[in-house]
């Protein structure tokens, strides 16, 4: 179940709730400082401002001793992820020393959230946590019915509205907390698993329902807006991106769909005959980037869904790729982190990780972040002066 399952412009207000400083999200790019979510904004759409070299180097090495398939989030200077070693660890950006960890008691997947100087977390063993990011101290933790895979996403207050922030979870339902107390602000229940990260999109929330279900909720209220049958075995098991009224995604029914939120008709489909998507895209303003279980990194025009290149690599990817001005970010199962252009699909560079790549990168910072299936956790970026060209620290 687990391999088979690892699953507008943004609004300024909610752009500076999300990180701890005020630098994390502006416009249709994460900001250059921070990746303080999974994909990196509150509508998921996998694109970062940041200047990578043309060579990256392998800054630092940070070795947790189980298998990483979170996430990586990058918020305020440091590095936040869970493991297979049930805890949720705090990182340095500049040399990946750990400044905190925190046990839960089973296996965390899911990629944290940074919101308002804490991170949110939820783990297999059925509990979603907030903890203060500064030392890691527990702040409050809410018992779902089953597991928690997904990453967690931010509301701000409205309305007199509290900040809150929603989470899926195995038992299938949404949940929406008060972020600061914990509370419950409403729970909205689908007929399947809700193993991605919900979107945000102003005062809607979007997610893709292992029920084979795109459910666009109220975000005050929790109440259902649209639910929009995707056909049979069309299970949604990664996270949906949003823009300008779009959601684009991928299923198990072997296609990967943009679907308008306003007609709730599918736009465009794009089909594989035997191979489905769990990669999440990455959203430019003509196109559309995902990884596929056919081997391959696909890019397609974003009004109609035509192909404009694939790249292929030796192993599935559901590892989900980040636009970084003209380039392209992303890990394969391969073991080989790439960066492609974004033009043609063309390799500009490619590093052999040695472990497989199912966990996204983070580009925060002008560094590449990204986790390993052997327990490791890495960062590239521009050759350190202290460091000879040819060495590694």
């Amino acid at each position: 179940m687990r391999d088979a399952m690892r699953f507008l412009e943004s609004l300024p207000p909610l752009s500076a709730l999300l990180a701890l400083s005020t630098s994390a999200v502006s416009g249709p790019a994460a900001g250059g400082a921070d990746w303080p979510i999974f994909r990196g904004d509150p509508a998921l759409r996998g694109v970062a401002r940041a200047t990578l070299p043309d060579e990256p180097a392998l800054l630092w090495t940070y070795r947790c001793g189980k298998a990483i398939t979170s996430s990586p989030v990058v918020c305020a200077g440091r590095v936040y992820f869970g493991a297979d070693d049930q805890k949720l660890h705090c990182l340095g950006l500049a040399d990946g020393t750990e400044q905190w960890s925190f046990e839960t008691q089973d296996v965390i997947e899911a990629p944290p959230l940074c919101f308002q100087g804490r991170v949110y977390v939820g783990s297999s063993d059925a509990s979603f946590y907030a903890l203060e990011a500064q030392n890691g101290v527990l702040a409050w933790k809410f018992a779902t019915e089953d597991k928690i895979l997904g990453g967690a996403n931010a509301l701000p207050g409205a309305d007199g509205r509290p900040p809150r922030v929603v989470v899926g979870s195995y038992d299938g339902k949404l949940y929406c907390f008060d972020a600061k107390s914990g509370e419950v602000a409403w729970s909205y229940a689908t007929a399947n698993y809700v193993n991605g990260t919900p979107a945000v999109d102003g005062e809607h929330v979007i997610v893709g329902g292992c029920d084979a279900v795109l459910h666009v909720v109220a975000a005050a209220s929790g109440e259902p807006i649209a639910q929009v049958p995707l056909g049979e075995e069309a299970h949604v098991a990664g996270s949906v991106a949003v823009d300008e009224g779009r959601a684009y995604f991928g299923h198990y029914g072997n296609a990967f769909v943009c679907v308008d939120l306003v007609s709730h008709e599918t736009v465009w489909h794009y089909d594989d005959p035997t191979h489905a998507f769990f990669s999440s895209p990455a959203l430019t303003a003509d196109r559309v980037v995902f990884g596929g279980r056919d081997k391959n990194l696909h890019c397609v025009r974003r009004s109609d869904g035509t192909r404009l290149w694939t790249f292929p690599t030796k192993r599935k990817l559901d590892s989900s790729p980040i636009v970084c001005g003209e380039r392209v970010v992303f890990g394969s199962g391969d073991g080989r982190l790439y960066v492609l252009a974004l033009d043609d699909g063309k390799e500009l560079w490619s590093y052999d990780m040695g472990a497989e790549l199912y966990a996204s990168p983070a580009v925060a910072d002008d560094r590449i972040v990204i986790t390993t299936g052997d327990g490791r956790v890495c960062a590239f970026g521009a050759t350190p002066p202290s460091v000879k060209e040819g060495e590694r620290p």
